[in-house]
This record gives structure tokens, C-alpha cells and sequence, in this order.
């Protein structure tokens, strides 16, 4: 199979598909890379590191959409992009369609064949291939989060680790997933009081089984969420449904009970958000301010350490990416019920459910798609 990678021209975005050690891999199993010249830079890949790998350069993007028949990616195709896509093509990337429905009709109308990240499962019904992004986002979170409370930036002036005599900040999690125990993690770690929630009793069992009194957990309820959020210096979005858009759990009007330059960071804006008043921003503008309260909405956080990011991401990914290349695509997703998931798009037919209900569209199993 010819694979294929391009250098990714969402704003602000410096990962990339492949590295070169992921050539490699694809050319020791018998098939061809095409790079992008300048594909893999913002990670610090050279195009002599890809050079030397095995895979073929080419000058631009046209190029490599046109030859390949897989394009590798990070983020979902742009709009610039649609016109590339072509009938039969596999498209292997974070897609995150239930938030994007220009997208979703694109990928429809030029008949590709999309196999998103984040649908993809394991056999403890995981998510392995968002699970490296979800904990380097859920540690950013707090890392921008804590930047953002600073009062040049718009924040109530905060440290959240306190000081001598002086109280801690509070952080107020919603989420006990992959995303919101690695900003738990961090939160601890800087010393503030931290408070999470989930709808999981088992998970915040665990949760409070591994941290003990340095954590309150909270039942994530309505009534629980509305009364956390008045009390929060910093407050994150961590809340994931596979392949849906996120639940709106804080509304506009509950705004206005928070502290004036308190920071929300919605780590599932990507996913349409679980704040009402969240938008996505970007690395070069990534906050703005309304009702008093600074919103950061980067879809793609994990892109401000694009080397690290593109480490952990090639290495979850190609393992799937090497299963569809050896087999096709078909074979593959007969032969494994768990990538059959991440399949969300499939000559024409919207094959992911939660896609379909989303927008309203018709759902089609991929059984009888294929």
C-alpha cells in the first residue's frame, strides 16, 4: 500500500502523521511512504531524517494525496483539503465528526473511507490511540490553566500552589477519565485543592483510593457541579462521550456564580465542549473572556509540544495503521471488531452512530456497508 503523510495546516499545528522511525516500520512490511517536504519540521524531523528512513519526498500536498492510498494524519481534514479527498481513499486521523458536520458531508460526498483515533477501542473498551493525547492534554489543561489565572493574562491572580500564609487555588475537575486524571495528577502536584467529579461512583473510589484526603470527590450531579463551580479558581472540562459531542454540564447563566477571572478550559471543545460558552481558539489567540470568567477552547492543546505529542501519538497509532496497510481495509476491520469502530465514514455510508444522531443523518453498520 502507498502511504502517505502531509504536513498538517491546522493553525498552530506542528505535529505530524509519521515519523521517521514509523517509515521505517511501513517499508520493513512492504509498502511505500510518501513525506511531504517539510511535513514533519515542527516536530524537529528533518526531510533528510525521512530521507534516510526509506520514504519518497514530495513537493507539496496535492502530491501526496494524489499518490497515496492511505493518508496518515493528526488533525481532521480543513476545507482547503476536501477537494483532495479522494473515492476509496483511507483517511486515518483524529476526526472528531459530531462536532464538524461540514466535515462529515465531505467525507460523504467524495466517498472516503475515514478511520478516526478517537473511535477506535481496545479490548477493555479503552480508547488507545486518544489515551496519549487525552493525558498530555489533561496535563497542559493545568499547566495553561495556571498561566491564564496569571492577572496579565486576564486570570484572579492566583498561584494555585498558594504561599506562605497564604490559601491555595482551587480546581474544580469535571471528569475522572483518562483527560481529568492526568489534571488531577498535575493539580496535586502543584499543590492545590482539588475537587473531581464523574457520574463514576467505581471511579472516584479509585480516585480517592489513590489519593486519599489531597482530593475531594463529588458525585457529578447538577446540583454538585453548580455548587463546585462558585468555588473555582480554575475550572476544566474533562468530560468525553466516544465519537459524540460532549453534554453541556455549565450553562451561561451559571457564569455568573463563578469568581470574576476565574479560568475554564474546556479539553472537550473538540468535541463541541461541556461549557455553553466555550469556543474553539487557537496556540497564537487561545483565550477571551466572557462574563467576567477567561475561556481557553485550544482543540488541539497537545500541538504546543508537537516533538513529545508526535512521539506518543506515532507510537499508539501505527500498531492499527500497520493492521490496515497489511491487510486492507476491509480485511482488517473484519478481522478486528475494535478497529471496526474507529471506521466512522465508508464509501458514502455514515457508519458511526453517534456521528448519525448527532446530525440527524442516516446510520448505516459498517457490516453492511462493506
Amino acid at each position: 500500500m502507498k502511504i502517505g503523510t502531509v504536513k498538517e495546516i491546522k493553525q498552530s499545528e506542528c505535529r505530524v502523521g509519521l515519523t521517521p522511525a514509523s517509515v521505517v516500520d511501513y517499508i520493513r512490511h512492504g509498502h511505500e511512504v510518501y513525506v511531504q517536504t517539510g511535513a514533519g519540521e515542527g516536530s524537529g524531523f528533518t526531510d533528510a531524517d525521512y530521507t534516510q528512513a526509506g520514504a519518497k519526498l514530495l513537493p507539496g500536498a496535492e502530491s501526496v494525496w494524489e499518490t497515496a492510498d492511505m493518508i496518515v494524519k493528526v488533525k481532521e481534514p480543513l476545507p482547503a483539503e476536501y477537494p483532495l479527498m479522494r473515492a476509496g481513499q483511507i483517511i486515518y486521523t483524529y476526526l472528531h465528526l459530531a462536532a464538524d458536520r461540514e466535515l462529515t458531508d465531505a467525507l460523504l460526498t467524495q466517498k472516503s473511507n475515514a478511520v478516526a483515533y478517537e473511535t477506535i477501542y481496545d479490548n477493555a473498551g479503552g480508547l488507545p490511540l486518544l489515551r496519549p493525547m487525552s493525558e498530555i492534554a489533561g496535563k497542559l489543561s493545568i499547566q495553561a490553566g495556571a498561566r491564564c489565572l496569571e492577572k496579565s493574562m486576564g486570570g484572579r491572580g492566583v498561584l494555585l500552589g498558594g504561599a506562605v500564609g497564604v490559601p491555595r487555588g482551587n480546581v474544580v475537575i469535571i471528569g475522572g477519565g483518562v483527560v481529568g486524571t492526568a489534571a488531577l495528577k498535575m493539580a496535586v502536584g502543584m499543590g492545590a485543592n482539588v475537587t473531581i467529579l464523574d457520574v463514576s461512583i467505581d471511579r472516584l473510589t479509585y480516585l480517592d483510593d489513590i489519593f486519599g484526603n489531597k482530593i475531594t470527590t463529588l458525585y457529578s450531579s447538577a446540583a454538585n457541579i453548580a455548587a463546585a463551580i462558585t468555588q473555582a479558581d480554575l475550572l476544566v472540562g474533562a468530560v468525553l462521550i466516544p465519537g459524540a459531542a460532549a453534554p453541556k454540564l455549565v450553562r451561561r447563566g451559571q457564569l455568573k456564580t463563578m469568581r470574576e477571572g476565574a479560568v475554564i478550559v474546556d479539553v472537550a471543545v473538540d468535541q463541541g465542549g461541556c461549557v455553553e460558552t466555550i469556543r474553539r481558539t487557537y496556540h497564537d489567540a487561545p483565550t477571551y473572556i466572557e462574563e467576567g470568567i477567561v475561556h481557553y477552547g485550544v482543540a488541539n492543546m497537545p500541538g504546543a509540544v508537537s516533538r513529545t505529542s508526535t512521539f506518543a501519538l506515532t507510537n499508539a497509532t501505527l500498531h492499527h495503521g500497520l493492521q490496515i496497510a497489511n491487510q486492507g481495509l476491509e480485511a482488517a476491520v473484519r478481522a478486528d471488531a475494535n478497529l471496526a469502530h474507529g471506521v466512522n465514514c465508508y464509501n458514502g455510508y455514515l457508519t458511526c452512530e453517534a456521528v448519525a444522531q448527532a446530525f440527524n443523518l442516516p446510520y448505516t453498520p459498517l457490516e453492511k456497508a462493506l
